[in-house]
């Protein structure tokens, strides 16, 4: 072999042996600045310490340019004063302590690789900071403190800002969020397609936010009791589905639980949830409350330190889950659902959970994969997963 063949032969080998180069897109982390929304005071639109909502706005762009998803942000809830004061005084009750800038990734991410079907839409993150998932409409004063229970002007206000933006003549929408936010995306699901073009196609999804009316292991109703309260205090009433709360009347609170809510909505709608959820794991099924002298502690940061009966009651509440959506797994016809059996909280915003190499699958598929399936009609997406513990693509959130 001379020695050119030789030289040629040895840069080949390097070549192939190199590792795969990263490029600048995938390097580059999408920041978001937070936009105010300025007129939010004309309609008395304000987070519970009187500071304007914000949302992140990600533009379009190529095909997606008139195509947009809007996210509501997750953080629980705030049911009483004392809890409601508190939170006004961090990110999650005013923006004055919010990050300014965020990172869009999972179902926000703008690179085709990491995100394929919604990478190149605008893409909104709206900011959380009423307590009561955009659903309330009241004010709190007693002549030292002052808190607004502003979540349904929030979510008018920021829809009104965006309209002008392009959100009106919108050809594609989706409206998505996580935990609290999934939460709100069923009392707004309906409310949102008012808004847009006739033709326009609009969906919604929900993220861990398919919270459920469910005994805890004391047998008692902590969940709706906790509920009953923040609907009461923020006065969410009059902004649930006028058809639920008719239906379950002396009750009407209970229309802010999905399962409820659920059957009444009209537009297409998908349900992202973990069987074994960790918050309703955590909040739901085993209150501090109800396990004073804390045998559930190890279970709770590890499912494999699970007693018998406890993977039974974990069990339990699964079956639960799955009888409350069995309705719409099988007579909503545009309907979408992936309840894997992971012990998590909100995949869809994560990179690792959404659209990866490792990332969780039900029959094969990713939640990135089901949701555009449902979304965009190459197939039916109903995914179920099998019972704990035969899934192990899952990436647990436990701790």
């Amino acid at each position: 072999m001379s020695a050119c063949a030789f030289i040629r032969l040895v840069l080949v080998l390097l070549t192939c042996a190199a590792p795969r180069r990263i490029n600048s897109q995938e390097e580059r982390r999408d920041l978001v600045k937070m936009t105010l929304v300025q007129n939010a005071s004309s309609i008395g639109a304000y987070c519970l310490d009187g500071s304007l909502p914000a949302y992140h706005l990600d533009r379009g762009f190529g095909a997606g340019a008139r195509n947009w998803l809007l996210q509501f942000e997750g953080g629980g809830w705030c049911n009483d004063i004392k809890s409601c004061l508190e939170r006004a005084a961090t990110r999650r009750g005013s923006t004055r302590y919010m990050s300014k800038v965020e990172v869009f990734s999972g179902i926000l991410s703008n690179n085709a690789s990491l995100n394929p079907d919604f990478y190149n839409w605008n893409r909104v993150k709206i900011r959380y900071c009423d307590g009561a998932s955009f659903a309330g409409d009241a004010v709190f004063k007693n002549g030292t403190s002052l808190l607004y229970f502003r979540g349904q002007r929030i979510w008018r206000a920021i829809i009104l800002d965006l309209l002008p933006k392009g959100l009106g003549q919108a050809n594609k929408a989706l409206l998505s969020g996580c935990s609290a936010g999934g939460l709100a995306t069923f009392h707004h699901c309906d409310d949102f397609t008012t808004h847009l073009p006739r033709n326009a196609s609009v969906k919604c999804l929900s993220d861990a936010g398919f919270f459920l009316d469910a005994r805890d292991i004391a047998m008692n109703h902590t969940m709706r009791y906790f509920f009953k309260s923040v609907v009461t205090l923020q006065g969410v009433v009059k902004n649930l589905n006028t058809n639920c709360t008719s239906s379950l009347s002396p009750y009407p609170e209970q229309c802010f639980f999905p399962q409820y809510a659920l059957p009444y909505i009209r537009t297409p709608y998908f349900i992202l949830n973990t069987a074994y959820d960790v918050y309703q794991f955590h909040h739901i099924l085993v209150p501090p409350s109800a396990d004073p002298n804390g045998h559930w502690y190890h279970c709770k940061l590890n499912p494999a330190a699970c007693n018998a009966v406890q993977i039974n009651t974990l069990q339990g509440f699964r079956r639960y889950m799955l009888e409350t959506l069995q309705n719409f797994l099988v007579n909503s016809t545009r309907g979408g659902m992936y309840i894997n059996s992971c012990f998590a909280h909100c995949q869809s915003e994560s990179q690792d959970t959404w659209f990866a190499p490792d990332s969780p699958r039900v029959h094969n598929k990713t939640i990135s994969e089901a949701v555009g399936d449902w979304y965009f009609g190459r197939k039916v997406s109903k995914e179920i997963d099998c019972a704990y513990p035969c899934n192990n693509s899952c990436h647990n959130q436990l701790g």
